[in-house]
């Protein structure tokens, strides 16, 4: 404003300058030095000034719109660096919906620029989420996000062959034993039907029950050597009913930042709600009669274990330590406490598209000697074993049926003595 003004005032005074001087030459010079302007030109200079002047507001009233739509701007941006990295993810190909509702500018008769309030342009396509490593054991690697519920329903076979030499007697050289020679072929069969359910309390922490329902059949060929028989002599047995009902709880130790490794921590507890070995009845060759559907003792788990992603493969593995509380089992045995037991695992899952993945991995679990309270004052008393070594190859392939719904199938081979032959576990976790 302070420009124009200047300017217009400068014009008036080279007109008056001009119209003075033009005077003084008709006054003080010869008539036909110079002749003296007409009205017409003087209009015509008044006019150009004014055509100027009014170019110059123009100017003037365009810079402060500009200044305006600047200062629009500049709040519009102000206003958007309010969100946090969350809030501009969520938008991210939305457009700018969300932020057409926030205010602009305060300045009043300001129109602020226009925000579109629909989604701009179209939002560039996602890549799948690779499927989650098929589960081969018991623990699952990935915890159930917050506030979900994940229903599991679960069929569990396993088969077990095991050939027993049992020597009663003495031996008198190498080779040659004097007494009775009992060679045994026990053959196992168990199936196991449970329902497991697993609700998120928060996004690191998860609680789990499980009720199993069981029924397992064994048959036992027998030949004594050292007596007169020529034929074996089979025997059958089978029990089903209710298993050791378990309850767990899992917590997740750090977060995950897409290229680091996740623990997770666990705690289970497993009741003696099954009948026990010790509560079912035996014949007098010491041959069950009826098999037991759980353990008979109560347990206490607790373990780590560790999720790692390693582009396109998953490692994943943990460590777990039982503890078997003793009881008085009655029937003359007094207290017994079975043995303790160290679980070792390690796997590896491979993601072979969106839906299906493959794993493949090891477990080693180290069960202790059953111990037997004051041996020498009770009316029975249990033969010592040894420390066992169970080893098991496993397999697992995981699909995604639907947005809910997995199936997992896992296989199990013993590579030890004392291990299960072969174990098949089929689950199907259904979220809520």
């Amino acid at each position: 404003m302070t420009t124009g003004t200047g300017l217009r005032a400068a014009a008036r005074m080279a007109a008056a300058a001009l119209a003075a001087g033009s005077a003084t030459a008709i006054v003080s010079g010869p008539v036909h030095a110079q002749a003296a302007p007409d009205d017409a030109e003087v209009r015509a200079l008044a006019q150009r000034i004014e055509a100027g002047e009014r170019r110059l507001r123009a100017l003037e009233a365009q810079l402060r719109e500009e200044r305006r739509m600047l200062a629009a701007i500049r709040r519009a941006f102000q206003q958007q660096t309010r969100y946090g990295d969350a809030d501009l993810a969520a938008m991210a190909g939305r457009g700018a919906g969300d932020l057409a509702q926030a205010p602009v500018t305060d300045t009043p008769g300001v129109t602020p620029p226009a925000v579109p309030s629909g989604p701009v342009g179209e939002a560039p396509p996602q890549p799948a989420q690779p499927a989650a490593p098929a589960r081969i054991f018991d623990e699952p690697t990935a915890l159930t996000p917050h506030g979900k519920f994940v229903f599991e329903p679960s069929y569990q076979f396993v088969h077990s062959t095991d050939n027993r030499v049992a020597l009663v007697g003495f031996s008198v050289i190498p080779a040659i034993t004097i007494g009775l020679i009992d060679v045994r072929r026990v053959s196992r069969d168990i199936h196991t039907l449970a329902l497991t359910g697993r609700y998120g309390v928060t996004s690191r922490f998860e609680v789990e029950a499980k009720v199993p329902w069981v029924h397992a059949s064994s048959n036992t060929q027998t030949r004594a050597l050292a007596t007169p028989s020529f034929t074996d002599e089979t025997f059958d047995a089978s029990g089903s009913g209710l298993g050791d009902v378990e309850l767990a709880a899992r917590y997740q130790f750090n977060a995950f930042r897409g290229d680091n490794a996740v623990y997770i921590g666990h705690l289970r507890y497993k009741s003696r709600t099954g009948t026990g070995v010790f509560e079912v009845p035996i014949d007098e060759t010491g041959l069950q009669t009826e098999l037991p559907t759980g353990s008979g003792f109560d347990g206490l788990q607790t373990g780590v274990t560790f999720l790692y992603p390693s582009d396109p493969a998953v490692f994943f593995g943990g460590a777990a330590y039982t503890y078997n509380f003793a009881r008085d089992v009655g029937h003359g045995f007094g207290r017994v406490r079975p043995g303790s037991v160290v679980d070792l695992n390690a796997g590896m899952g491979l993601a072979l598209n969106e839906r299906a993945s493959f794993s493949i991995g090891y477990q080693h679990s180290i069960v202790g000697s059953m111990q037997q309270r004051d041996p020498e004052e009770v009316a029975r008393v249990l033969a010592r074993t040894g420390r066992l070594q169970l080893g098991t190859m496993r397999f697992g392939l995981g699909y995604r049926l639907t947005p809910k719904t997995n199936l997992n199938v896992s296989l199990g081979v013993g590579v030890t003595d004392d291990t299960p032959d072969f174990e098949l576990t089929v689950r199907f976790p259904y979220s809520l």
